[in-house]
């Protein structure tokens, strides 16, 4: 009879829940007094457990963060200018249901891709799709589709992630043709989803590193309409990492 129902289980795919039956099977005195509710909702509980983790998982793999960044390990100090209000109304998620965008600015070492990171994990979290991609790399990947014909596809995949992470923006001035393949990128999620940009140039500068002044307009338009904007300061945070350490 038991093994019968193991495998009613597993044809169910309740693998999950079939191994808490098997705890429970193996520790009957642990769960004695324990009604058949009670024990019910325990194995249901495990097996919802099991799935939410899986799910996520499956998520996280999909994004290819960059770094396993966490928001409870964000560093607050007063001298980086990050706002521990302001990453905790972002880290609840309400920017993606608005798809608003989140430009995130600093020099080099200021920690602008564990931030994007780690709100990247807090989606995956939230069950979204991610997206997280270096610019340059986007950028060339884009080239290609063209010469392969797989640019269509490509642009129907990003508009598919509910947060799309882009960082090093600016480290080289786009072209005629990168800034125009970017801009589709935008069109296809404007309103779609929500963009994070990492840069370590100040936005005041972004226009002038698009050759194109007419897509530079409608490209920035999409960026910067509504957007939050966080800009870090201070020294490098590797420094101050290897800082506190020998000390």
């Amino acid at each position: 009879m038991t093994q019968a129902v193991y495998e009613q289980l597993r044809q169910l795919r309740l693998s999950h829940l079939a191994q808490a039956l098997e705890q429970q099977q193996a520790q009957p005195g642990t769960y004695l007094e324990m009604d058949f509710c009670e024990r019910l909702t325990l194995l249901l509980q495990h097996e919802l457990d099991h799935r939410e983790s899986n799910r996520v998982n499956r998520l996280r793999k999909q994004a290819k963060l960059r770094l396993q960044a966490q928001a409870s390990q964000l560093d607050y100090r007063v001298e980086r200018g990050l706002s521990r209000k302001q990453m905790a109304e972002l880290l609840n998620g309400q920017y993606l249901h608005q798809s608003r965008n989140v430009l995130i600015t600093g020099p080099t070492g200021s920690g602008k891709t564990y931030v994007a990171c780690a709100l990247g994990e807090q989606a995956c979290q939230q069950h979204r799709r991610v997206g997280y991609y270096r610019l340059p790399r986007l950028l060339g990947d884009l080239v290609a589709g063209h010469a392969d014909g797989s640019y269509n596809q490509q642009l129907t995949q990003l508009s598919k992630k509910e947060l799309l992470i882009l960082d090093d923006w600016g480290l080289e001035k786009l072209t005629g043709r990168q800034a125009s393949d970017l801009l589709e990128v935008m069109e296809e999620r404007y309103r779609r989803g929500s963009t994070v940009i990492a840069s370590q140039l100040p936005i005041s500068e972004w226009y002038q590193m698009i050759s194109n002044a007419t897509v530079a307009d409608a490209l920035l338009d999409r960026l910067l309409h509504h957007s939050h904007r966080l800009e870090l300061k201070g020294e490098s945070m590797r420094k101050l990492e290897q800082s506190d350490h020998l000390a």
